[in-house]
């Protein structure tokens, strides 16, 4: 008879026998940077989660240095905003200022700058309109110089979020002729139109103004799509590929982790991290088992890199381990 159990019969033996594992290395954290002074605004539907000024951005970076994790997705969050989304890619916007900033107080941490135009733009969409259709070929321009920019001001990696077609290339082209040629690229290749955005677009202020995204992201019901995608961002330039959400679409993740070596990030969205607050709040889970376990499903699936909320409380629990 087969006992499968005798590997799981203590915690020494199941420890050593563990298939996946996390490291804080492996994890990334966002934060949000927004214009003005002595900032720290609480985001009402992430709780935990703050935009910050520049000013008072220590106080979360001291927490982010004291947990261990060194890698950081930056999210700016500009005073004007215009039909061309110009603070995006202006040298003294609240994104460069906050990466120059970061870069020379903390030095140790990987700065990851987030390239789309939602933010930025009054009509909240992540390329230019025309009446109502995003245009494409005349957004990549502008993203181009939003990557250059924020090269500029010390970005260690490229993350176009922007779901334009042939922005990677476009990018790559521009990174390669300004002299950074060695900053690689996370694209998010595989970003679906998902209802589990929400909470980050508070945390943002890039709901779009009319109409939704639909036509540019992914459409949640494809996943050999995102195939394709992510082999048209390889053929471009990308480095590294990204599949956001991430537990809605784990089975994408595994396809693609089976189908390319390279390495892949999963972005645990602030709708995943929400319904868990929440949950936890009113006692129906517990809070770190599930997070723990949404964290290795990520792993498992493929993901060398998780994007997440919850990136400081998983370093401590790991910490405790």
């Amino acid at each position: 008879m087969k006992r499968m159990r005798r590997l799981r019969s203590s915690g020494a033996i199941r420890s050593l026998v563990q298939e996946t594992r996390i490291c804080k290395e492996q994890l990334v954290y966002p934060i949000f940077v927004i214009e003005g002074e002595n900032i720290r605004n609480p985001v009402e539907s992430m709780p935990g989660i703050f935009q910050h000024s520049i000013d008072r951005l220590w106080e979360e970076c001291d927490a982010v240095r004291a947990s261990g994790v060194r890698n950081l997705l930056i999210f700016g969050i500009p005073a004007h905003k215009d039909e061309k989304g110009s603070q995006a890619y202006d040298k003294g916007g609240i994104t460069q200022r906050a990466i120059r900033y970061l870069k020379k107080a903390y030095p140790e941490f990987l700065i990851i700058a987030d390239v789309c135009l939602c933010e930025y733009t009054s009509h909240g969409h992540c390329g230019l309109v025309d009446g109502c259709h995003i245009l494409n070929d005349e957004t990549l321009p502008l993203l181009v110089k939003m990557s250059v920019s924020l090269a500029e001001a010390g970005a260690d990696i490229i993350a176009p979020s922007d779901m334009m077609d042939g922005r990677v290339g476009a990018i790559r082209r521009g990174l390669d002729g300004a002299g950074y040629q060695d900053i690689p690229i996370m694209s998010y290749s595989a970003k679906y139109a998902s209802g589990y955005y929400a909470p980050f677009r508070d945390a943002a202020h890039s709901a779009p103004g009319f109409g939704d995204r639909r036509t540019y992201q992914m459409d949640p019901p494809n996943g050999r799509e995102a195939l394709r995608e992510m082999e048209a961002d390889i053929e471009e330039g990308a480095d590294i590929l990204m599949v956001k959400p991430a537990l809605a679409y784990l089975d994408v993740l595994r396809a693609a982790s089976m189908r390319f070596d390279y390495p892949m990030a999963a972005y645990n969205v602030s709708g995943e991290y929400a319904m868990v607050k929440a949950a936890a709040a009113q006692g129906y889970i517990d809070e770190r088992r599930i997070i723990m376990e949404n964290m290795l499903a990520m792993r498992r699936a493929g993901a060398d890199i998780i994007i997440t909320y919850h990136a400081l409380s998983v370093a401590g629990w790991l910490a405790d381990e």
